[in-house]
């Protein structure tokens, strides 16, 4: 789930739950075979499998898995599927509008599972482009917060690298920059001593929809039922829910 980013905190949540399924894991490992398939298996020469492999390392992902995942997308190793990434576009209830990124080998299995998600829990797929301008791609990158380092410091290292926002997270640093800089933004961290958690490009909804303890409750659990496929690697949406609409979400799980 990526939305506006007062959901980091859940969204760093629902990745521990769905490390627990495998589902993270899975989605983390199709990246590197993509990656490596489209650049070559070598890290140093392919900075998109760099962060496909140094995000699924913070995940946990055991390494001989990775090393797997490389060499099945480069070819040394038998076994990778052709993977192809496929949008859908929807909205969900109260009007938000939902970006669904599928990598699959299976076209019509991805639709399928996408369309019964929607009409079974309150949204409707829309036609291309109907949502799509909604939504801008950006590079994103996440730094924690370590002791001693600020919004100022993190700003400092990245500015020139052609960062354009630094969002507190409360956790974490959320960097924003254009999609094509990402990487010179994640190499100004490394070489500023600062850590990162993960590094890509992002779908960033321009315009948001508030939604109330009702609408927010409804819409993840539509995001919920569409990350049930594992076709699907990421959903977007332009929801925007209060400190407190989280707080009264908590309370009720």
């Amino acid at each position: 789930m990526s939305g506006h980013s007062k959901w980091a905190t859940t969204k760093h949540k629902k990745a521990a739950i769905d490390a627990k399924r495998g589902k993270l894991f899975a989605r983390l490992i199709k990246n590197i075979e993509v990656a490596a398939r489209t650049g070559g298996g070598d890290l140093a020469g392919n900075p998109t499998l760099f962060d496909a492999v140094q995000t699924a390392k913070k995940n946990s992902v055991p390494a001989d898995n990775i090393d797997r995942a490389v060499k099945r997308g480069s070819g040394v190793e038998a076994g990778g599927a052709d993977y192809e990434t496929i949008m859908y576009e929807g909205y969900g209830p109260g009007g938000v509008a939902l970006l669904v990124e599928c990598l699959t080998d299976n076209r019509n299995r991805a639709a399928s599972d996408v369309r019964v998600a929607f009409t079974r829990n309150g949204g409707n797929l829309a036609d291309p482009g109907s949502v799509a301008y909604l939504f801008n791609r950006r590079g994103v990158v996440i730094a924690p917060k370590t002791d001693g380092l600020n919004e100022d410091d993190v700003l400092a290292a990245v500015l020139d690298a052609g960062a354009d926002e630094v969002i507190d997270l409360g956790e974490a640093f959320e960097i924003r920059s254009e999609a094509t800089d990402v990487v010179a933004v994640r190499t100004a961290l490394q070489e500023a001593g600062i850590e990162y958690d993960s590094a890509e490009a992002q779908f960033v909804p321009s315009m948001e929809v508030d939604v109330d303890v009702d609408g927010a409750r409804k819409v993840l659990h539509l995001i919920d039922a569409i990350e049930e496929s594992d076709d699907v690697q990421n959903v977007y949406a332009n929801f925007n829910a209060s400190d407190e609409v989280m707080a009264a979400l908590d309370e009720e799980d």
